[in-house]
């Protein structure tokens, strides 16, 4: 079993950072895939960023390509998503995931276990 937990959120201006931490609980960390994903009211959970317990990375959100880093050190049982450039568009609520599966990975479905969320703001 894996528990999650977010941080590092909060209100800032466009074109400013953060750097969203997730801590993870278990003694087989290493072997899941880790994922980012986002949320505003009213639409679908969408896939933001993923790593696969080989650190392979996958971006699916165009906008966040090049602005988005998703990394993990596994030795500390945390991963990270780095975010630069930051625009109004990005404001949601920010999920880190965990799943066993190596495909499919920017389907929610995919992923077993959640944080319970960090809010992100972006003002203009």
């Amino acid at each position: 079993q894996v528990q999650l937990v977010e941080s590092g959120g909060g209100l800032v201006q466009a074109g400013g950072s953060l750097r969203l931490s997730c801590t993870a609980s278990g003694r087989t960390f290493s072997s899941y895939t880790m994922g980012w994903f986002r949320q505003v009211p009213g639409k679908e959970r969408e896939f933001v960023a993923a790593n696969s317990w080989s650190g392979e990375s996958t971006h699916s959100v165009d906008s966040a390509k090049g602005r988005f880093t998703i990394s993990r050190d596994n030795a500390k049982n945390m991963v990270y998503l780095q975010m630069n450039s930051l625009k109004p568009e990005d404001t949601a609520l920010y999920y880190c995931a965990a799943t066993r599966h190596r495909t499919e990975i920017i389907s929610p479905s995919r992923y077993d276990h959640w944080g319970q969320g960090t809010q992100v703001t972006v003002s203009s």
